[in-house]
């Protein structure tokens, strides 16, 4: 790996996707479908992280039982398929998500996404933001064993771009995605994007309002 190189590894749902409401949408639809209610409290808490584990634990609390491997597997594809349709006509990029993205990449960095979601929900937020072609790497939650907190998925970004851990910085809004970049030996900047406050996301390098405050400078400067 180069230790001259430097890597932006950017997560994508509440960072650079404006999907808080869209997934707790869906979550609402296909619970319902299925007589159980997930509350926005517990749609909070688990954001940025693998749907198993909400699903697990909903249903449990409405009496449904432990639910099997298959049936969770047909759970989350119900509610990722329900997202996908929610933002379909409408997608919701970040302002200045693009941009800072094109800006970073011309100013010499790999970039990369480090993201928890399936690949076609990955594959539908690229063509969304109309950034085909703009990322070295792409690690999605199909590609990792172990979800965020666990700093599997941005090791595996900043492998697949040959950069250093010490050499990359990770953009993420969710607690659980911001201990795992500083867990890799990565420097993290924190969005505080609709859900979160920056006391949860106190142990981010640098706290950002949104990604429009985002400049080369700053992230050049976190890495000198």
């Amino acid at each position: 790996m180069s230790q001259s190189l430097c890597a932006a590894i950017f997560d994508l749902d509440g960072t650079l996707v404006d999907s808080y409401d869209a997934h707790y949408e869906a979550w609402r639809l296909i619970s319902a479908r299925h007589g159980v209610e997930v509350t926005i409290d517990e749609y909070y808490s688990h954001f940025g992280r693998r749907n198993e584990d909400l699903l697990r634990e909903c249903w449990l609390r409405a009496g449904r039982g432990e639910l099997t491997l298959d049936e969770i597997k047909e759970l989350d594809h119900e509610k990722e398929a329900q997202y996908r349709a929610l933002v379909t006509h409408r997608f919701p990029a970040m302002e200045g998500a693009r941009e800072i993205v094109y800006a970073l990449r011309a100013a010499g960095f790999r970039t990369a996404v480090g993201s928890s979601g399936p690949p076609e929900n990955v594959a539908r937020a690229i063509e969304g933001l109309e950034l085909e072609g703009a990322f070295d790497a792409i690690v999605t939650g199909r590609d990792v064993v172990r979800c965020k907190p666990d700093p599997e998925c941005f090791l595996l970004a900043a492998a697949r771009v040959g950069v250093e851990p010490a050499r990359c910085v990770v953009f993420e809004d969710a607690p659980a995605g911001i201990i795992a970049a500083k867990s890799a030996g990565m420097h993290c900047v924190a969005i505080t994007s609709k859900g979160h406050t920056p006391h949860l996301q106190r142990d981010a390098d640098l706290i950002l309002p949104n990604v429009r405050a985002i400049t080369v400078a700053a992230i050049t400067q976190l890495l000198s």
